[in-house]
């Protein structure tokens, strides 16, 4: 994939201050992997967002509506993050658990590492009763 060269000015390109941008700053696309786990069927979301001064925001669907996903958190320096993600359960189908109907809010944490241009996580899965291990993989754009 190639890029178009930067010719803007080393104080234009600097953040307010002068500061350079932080390493991770940019567009990101984030592919999102559930595999299937007893009756409930697997799914792969793709969500947009960014990084701004190393907060990591992406979303999938509507704020407020069935199926949206929030995901953010801070990036370390060395790529590695914690990062929360609060969604609306869209189907029963998608969904583990007694509580898990359409409608109903839902939580849980991701354990990523971040590189330049890309990276990885996993969803933490607590006890391992109600979560499946789901992937996510993050390119900068």
């Amino acid at each position: 994939m190639a890029f178009a060269q930067d010719s803007s000015s080393p104080s234009k390109a600097a953040g307010a201050g002068g500061q350079s941008p932080a390493p991770f700053d940019g567009k990101w696309l984030t592919r999102m992997s559930c595999p299937a786990k007893g009756s409930t069927e697997g799914y792969t979301w793709q969500l947009t967002g960014g990084v701004e001064k190393s907060n990591y925001r992406a979303e999938h669907g509507t704020a407020g509506e069935p199926g949206y996903l929030l995901v953010e958190g801070r990036i370390a320096a060395d790529g590695s993050a914690r990062l929360s993600a609060n969604g609306i359960v869209a189907s029963r189908k998608y969904a583990r658990g007694v509580l898990a109907h359409k409608g109903e809010e839902y939580s849980y944490n991701i354990k990523a590492q971040f590189k330049e241009t890309e990276g990885s996580g996993t969803r933490d899965v607590g006890l391992g009763v109600v979560g499946r291990p789901c992937t996510f993989d993050f390119v900068k754009q």
